[in-house]
């Protein structure tokens, strides 16, 4: 399935497009690669933009460090989304739930998909904040995903996306801290 038909189904028919995702075989490289790759790229350069060109009042981020601090975020990102699908596999069968690196990770960049696309608010610093609605429909595609695709029991679902949503949440303050501790940028890491 192409980029554009996933993320909109994704989207806009998450229920159907689970069972979809959850019968498919892929790997790891291919899901950072093919889909999160290119869709987490979006916050990254539109932040790089927002930041350099338009700024936020009289504060801008200068061209150079704001792509080093760019390209730093993405490859955060895709580490950050590759981290946290281990933690919600090893978190599986504490949950009655099945599935491996690649299946925890479907979870992790489908889910991820309203955020990332939510990213070109980044463009214009004081719309960032509005990500934040987006954000929590992921945390709904999340929900309605584990069921299908890490085959977790009804009564398992909210105590296992509770913990993995603190997990995530771990990794990426984590990471963004050493983003930031690099490039010199405060920025946390988008997945």
């Amino acid at each position: 399935m192409d980029l554009t038909t996933r993320v909109k189904s994704i989207l806009l028919q998450p229920a159907q497009e689970w069972r979809k995702i959850a019968a498919e075989s892929t790997n790891v490289g291919a899901l950072l690669s093919d889909y999160a790759g290119p869709l987490s790229a979006i916050p990254a350069l539109c932040g790089w933009l927002g930041g350099s060109i338009i700024g936020s009042g009289f504060v801008r981020i200068g061209l150079v460090r704001g792509f080093v601090n760019a390209v730093v975020t993405w490859v955060f990102g895709l580490a950050g989304c590759w981290l946290a699908a281990l933690v919600i596999e090893r978190l599986a069968p504490t949950f009655g739930s099945r599935g491996n690196t690649a299946q925890a990770l479907k979870l992790v960049v489908y889910a991820s998909t309203p955020a990332w696309i939510a990213g070109v608010l980044r463009l214009i610093p004081a719309l960032t904040v509005l990500s934040l609605i987006p954000a929590l429909y992921g945390l709904y595609l999340f929900y309605i995903g584990l069921p299908a695709v890490m085959r977790t029991p009804a009564d398992k679902v909210i105590p296992y996306m509770a913990v993995s949503a603190v997990a995530v949440i771990l990794v990426v303050i984590v990471f963004g801290f050493f983003a930031s501790a690099i490039t010199g940028v405060g920025q946390m890491a988008t997945f």
